[in-house]
């Protein structure tokens, strides 16, 4: 085709070669090169519209990816936080050419205004007329020329976070991608945070500590240098008080070897007892550790195994997060897990190749992996981790059928091809190696679902991870008599694997992880220990728990005479409030801390719980607070808030404020009050939901429960010696709201005991699926895998 201009006709001169010059599809351009996670800002982006012009009822949009939780966007308030404005500029014109005749443009933003994976869109309607090629739209995000205080930034460090434009260039509703997105590196703030990974148990001898430097929001920051003193102090035999004491001070500067990254790791060579590590330096949040050095210690490890990365819906690529899990979390062991339908088979490719130079024998295990994408009502989501060296059976099997869910990705264009659905062709696919592989069900976008259960390949399941925590989803499993462990993991879809930090949005939760008795560190012995069940899970901490018949260890099947017992035995760093004993979805066996160590006289605290529903978008949104009359609130403490975006105030004398999140787990706030007896308690709680659609500024109430309403004496929880408290359970997932009194006295970071059978009533002759779960003070949990026991 030439692009001559033709001639014998009549059309404005010189705007043939003008509009042959521009990209047909137009360009944009962004105000920012990079931005601080977390940030309030304005952010300025450009579109130009190209050679198509656009037709009166065209569309553009403004996309980011799902898993981003920048602040949602509103249009309905202009001087509040994070609105979004577009405005039209004309171009200039040549001789004899007519102004576009556009009368307005319409706003608005939507969850899931595009495809998979740029589904955050902001969508802009072409209202009675055109535009010329060469006319500009200015879209503020944040806009604040009428007051309001403009947009939070994404919390999470991205290199290289893409906004992408997508037009309609003829209002038929077929959007095309315009070349050139707009790039932004979002880098970490300041140091505001100390933080330290170390082991809860190990046997005497060399011991490995990481500290690091993250900023408000969690990231591990950079381009920073600071001294912090190291303090090790060895606790008295009831944690009451140091026997001995030595400090250090040490530089914590960008590590060339880790991404320039503000970590350290140190060497320690730990004696017998209990040693408390501190970490302080100048402005910032001291960090707390504890190490029990003991004779005889069983080898726990800790391992995520469900990690994502770019190559599919994660944030930075394949190296960034398994960099990340070795030498920022300190993760012992990593599990890479591809969304099976969406990963090229050239990405796959290379990310197992990657993987295997990572994988180190006895200093950092990393497994390939996939996340079979099942719909709920084919089986749901599955991990599939591939334990063996060598080549994985991945995208096809060994007679060369596909393993995928289904193939959909930017390569296919638009074309979906299915693959191995529903789940029983998954399990057909590898169940001649079961030993060879693990397939973890679990709870995240598109839940597990247990009608469906394969017992040799599925031996753990996922009870926690950045999704939220999902006790009753173990519960189940095993009330049905599946043989399953316990497993966490992060499932995280933002950089910041093994136990890494909230985000605001879906992934409200503290990833989990997985606590592994292995022999060694390496690929076959870690694979034999999953597969055995030999696990504990914990929201993110370093915690350490384990349940036994004699010499039988939980994820075991045994036998049992009349008079044995359990043992068990927790080692935490905020104190153990609550055990509990399960046989399966029942409630057999309980230990309350507080109660036995005697309750308060005048401090209580309200504790919010648990989540609306099963499935995504399963956040219960509280907004209210905890009103005190007939005595004075001295003092508020607030537990278990996951971000600075959740938490409480004293909003007047007698109110404290809260507002906050939870998805399965527990937040809570402490009150001292003057005194308990003759004061009047009332809880007022509105509780919402996530915003899919609408306005985020008025989120809808939650249908089933919108709002929980108590009204307590103080002289009732006085009366109450036994419990203290009262709760309201509502309608939802564990959804309850709880006020109770607490004790004052230091809760027990080492926790051990026995469990008579005789005590427990289990009825003779079947199988009991026993397993203790624990919550501390600051809201952690963990879970032990079962013992399957018969008496």
């Amino acid at each position: 085709m030439s692009d001559s201009v033709p001639t014998g006709h009549i059309a404005p001169a010189g705007l043939y070669e003008r509009n042959k010059a521009r990209p047909f599809l137009g360009a944009t351009a962004c105000s920012h090169r990079w931005l601080v996670a977390g940030e309030w800002t304005e952010v300025t982006l450009a579109y130009e519209v190209g050679g198509s012009g656009l037709a009166d009822g065209a569309g553009i949009k403004l996309a980011m990816k799902f898993y981003s939780d920048w602040a949602l966007f509103q249009t309905s308030d202009p001087t509040a936080a994070n609105f979004v404005s577009a405005e039209y500029e004309a171009g200039p014109l040549v001789p004899g050419q007519s102004p576009a005749t556009v009368q307005a443009l319409k706003v608005r933003f939507d969850q899931k205004g595009h495809e998979r994976p740029y589904q955050k869109a902001i969508v802009i309607d072409v209202i009675d007329g055109y535009l010329n090629p060469g006319d500009r739209i200015l879209i503020r995000l944040g806009d604040r020329r009428q007051g309001g205080p403009g947009t939070r930034v994404q919390t999470f460090v991205e290199q290289g976070f893409r906004f992408r434009v997508f037009i309609d260039p003829l209002g038929s509703q077929k959007y095309a991608e315009v070349p050139g997105d707009c790039v932004i590196d979002i880098v970490p703030g300041v140091p505001a945070a100390l933080r330290l990974v170390a082991p809860r148990l190990i046997a005497p001898g060399p011991a490995s500590l990481l500290l690091r430097a993250d900023d408000a929001w969690g990231n591990c920051c950079l381009d920073a240098t600071l001294d912090a003193t190291l303090t090790l102090t060895v606790t008295g035999p009831n944690g009451t008080g140091p026997e001995g004491e030595s400090a250090r001070t040490v530089a914590l500067v960008p590590d060339p070897q880790a991404n320039g990254w503000l970590v350290r790791r140190e060497a320690l060579d730990l004696g017998a007892g209990e040693w408390r590590i501190a970490a302080t330096a100048p402005g910032l949040v001291p960090a707390e550790a504890f190490i029990t050095a003991e004779d005889g210690a069983p080898r726990a490890v800790y391992a995520d195994l469900h990690v994502h990365s770019n190559d599919t819906v994660g944030t930075n690529d394949t190296a960034y997060n398994l960099s990340y899990g070795r030498d920022v979390a300190g993760l012992d062991v990593l599990g890479y897990t591809a969304n099976d339908f969406n990963v090229t088979e050239r990405a796959w490719t290379e990310a197992v190749g990657l993987i295997d130079r990572y994988n180190e024998p006895d200093r950092f295990v990393c497994y390939p992996g996939t996340e079979w994408c099942g719909n709920s009502a084919a089986g749901g989501d599955h991990n599939v981790i591939f334990l063996r060296d060598g080549p994985p059976r991945f995208p096809a099997d060994g007679r060369g059928q596909p393993v995928r869910s289904f193939e959909w990705n930017e390569s296919t264009r638009g074309a979906l091809r299915p693959g191995a659905w529903p789940l029983d062709d998954l399990y057909a696919a590898y169940r001649d190696d079961p030993e060879g592989h693990l397939l973890i069900p679990h709870v995240g976008g598109r839940r597990c679902n247990l009608d469906w259960h394969h017992p040799e390949l599925e031996r753990l399941i996922e009870i926690g991870s950045a999704w939220g925590q999902f006790h009753w989803v173990y519960a189940e499993a095993l009330a049905r008599g599946y043989r399953l462990g316990a497993s966490a993991s992060s499932d995280e879809h933002q950089g910041r694997c093994g136990g890494g930090a909230p985000a605001t949005a879906v992934f409200g939760a503290r990833g989990g992880l997985t606590g592994v008795f292995a022999d060694r560190l390496d690929r076959a012995s870690v694979g034999r220990a999953l597969r055995a069940r030999r696990t504990f899970a914990t929201t993110g901490e370093r915690s350490f728990a384990s349940l036994r018949l004699g010499d039988r260890w939980m994820g075991e099947v045994v036998q049992a005479a009349a008079g044995d017992a359990l043992d068990y035995r927790l080692l935490g760093d905020r104190g153990w409030e609550n055990l509990r004993l399960f046989d399966g979805d029942r409630l057999v066996w309980e230990r309350d801390l507080h109660r036995e160590l005697g309750l308060s006289e005048t401090k209580i605290r309200l504790r919010l719980g648990g989540a609306r529903i099963k499935d995504r978008y399963r956040g219960a949104y509280w907004d209210g607070g905890i009103t005190v009359t007939g005595a004075a609130v001295q003092r508020v403490e607030p537990f278990g808030f996951d971000h600075p975006e959740q938490g409480c105030w004293r909003r007047d004398a007698t109110t404290v404020a809260i507002r906050t999140v939870t998805h399965g787990d527990s937040d809570g706030v402490e009150l001292a009050l003057s005194r308990l007896a003759g004061a009047r308690i009332q809880v007022r709680l509105a509780i919402g939901t996530y915003v899919k659609v609408g306005n985020p500024l008025t989120p809808p109430p939650n249908p089933h429960a919108p709002e929980a309403v108590l009204d307590i004496d103080g002289d009732a929880l006085l009366a109450n010696a036994d419990a203290g408290r009262v709760t309201r359970v509502l309608p939802g997932t564990e959804l309850e709201v709880t006020v109770e009194r607490v004790t004052e006295a230091p809760l027990p970071r080492d926790l051990a005991g026995r469990i008579p059978l005789a005590d427990l009533a289990l009825a003779p002759g079947r199988e009991h699926p026993l397993f203790l779960t624990a919550r501390q003070r600051d809201q952690s949990r963990i879970w032990t895998s079962a013992l399957f026991l018969t008496p």
